[in-house]
Formats: structure tokens, sequence, C-alpha cells
């Protein structure tokens, strides 16, 4: 076999790759630390979600994310205090958005992806780890991108905004506020929109809790798979 023959093959594969990245969906990556002293282990304590930003409380959006967050509590054990019942802990969490920031990069043969970072071991073994709703999680995928991808045109530049977002998420024991727990999700996008950021912020937050404290691990919630 020629050296010609070989380079059309490997661009062959190249070109392969490149439709195949291009025809998945784009997965959602989060950086969460977390944090805890006596986190009760579960065993049915009762709950309750409030706003950690009083502009948040009674917003019916507000309302949809402290479903999702009081959903992910209850799968691991606990459970939202009844009407008129006391409550073991108070959950209080908030989240936001930035305006977004402008960034430039050069895609195709001359990014980190062809024949660079890769085959140095750029990236870190990924652990999966099958999450609910058939969604996957892997963990420690350090990505030099934004959202993947990374073939194109030789030398290509491009232009987009990039947002970065937040979650916050506190638990006290609600007899005399002593703090169990708290979290940071944080994560970049190319959009602002929190009825897609939000839920997977959430389910960041909630992958491996309550986590080891004091660590700060990469994320990727893959997205849905397509049935």
């Amino acid at each position: 076999m020629n050296k010609t023959h070989i380079r059309r093959l490997s661009l062959a594969a190249l070109t392969a790759a490149t439709l195949a990245i291009a025809g998945c969906a784009t997965p959602f990556k989060a950086d969460v630390a977390r944090f805890q002293t006596q986190l009760p282990a579960p065993q049915g304590q009762s709950f309750t979600v409030e706003a950690a930003d009083p502009r948040l409380a009674g917003g019916i959006e507000f309302g949809q994310y402290a479903g999702l967050v009081a959903g992910e509590l209850t799968r691991f054990g606990y459970r939202p205090a009844a009407p008129g019942e006391r409550a073991d802990m108070v959950v209080r969490f908030a989240y936001d958005v930035d305006k977004g920031r402008e960034r430039v990069r050069s895609t195709g043969f001359g990014d980190p992806w062809y024949g660079g970072y890769y085959g140095r071991g750029f990236y870190g073994p990924p652990v999966i780890v099958a999450g609910r709703g058939g969604r996957r999680y892997v963990y420690g995928w350090r990505d030099p991108f934004l959202w993947g991808g990374g073939f194109g045109g030789y030398n290509d530049v491009e232009s987009f905004t990039v947002y970065t977002s937040g979650l916050d998420l506190q638990i006290s024991r609600a007899s005399d506020g002593y703090r169990l727990f708290e979290g940071r999700a944080e994560a970049q996008s190319r959009d602002n929109n929190l009825q897609t950021i939000v839920p997977n912020l959430v389910e960041a937050m909630f992958t491996g809790f309550p986590g080891n404290s004091g660590e700060k691990v990469r994320i990727t919630v893959a997205p849905p798979e397509k049935g």
C-alpha cells in the first residue's frame, strides 16, 4: 500500500468521524463543587425547597425547577414535607446566567483535536455512570473545546458568545439552621436559555450526590438518546 493510498484512507476516516460528530447531539458539561458536614444518610427525612434569592420566590418558573430538585432528593431517599409538617431540612437554591462574553477560536486541521492533544493524552479516561431516564453521565472529561466538536475547514475562524451559568444549593437543618451541605454547579454554553440550562445543572449537581466533600469534578451529561 503506497503513501498516496494511505493518505486517502486517512482523509476518508477523518471525513467519516466529522460526519458522525456533526450528527450527534451536544452534551452538557458542568463543573460541580460540593461540601458537606453532617448530611444525614437518607432515611425518609422530610425537606422543604425554598428560593435562596428572594427575587425568585413564588415564581412559576422557579416552582418548576424546585420540583426537579425535590424529585432528585426524593430519588435519593428523602421526602417532601407534608402540608403543615415541620420539615427536618430546608433546601435553598438559586440559579443565574451572565450576559455572555465574545470568543474567537480557530477550527479545522489547526485545532487541538487534530493530531495533537488527543494523541498526547489530553483527555482523561472517562467514567460513564448510568443516570435516570436513560441519560449517561461522564466524570472527569477534560475537553479542550466548549461543547465538543473540533472538525471544520482548514484554519477556519469562528466567533461566538459564551454564557456562564450557575446553580447554588444549600441544605440546612431546620431546627437550628446548621448547614449540612452546599454545592455549586457551573457551566458554559452558547445560549442563555434557562429552561434548558437549569434542569441540566440540577442533574449535574445530583450526579453522584452528595459526592466527596471539597472535591470539584467535571460532569458531562449526555443528551437523551433518540428512540
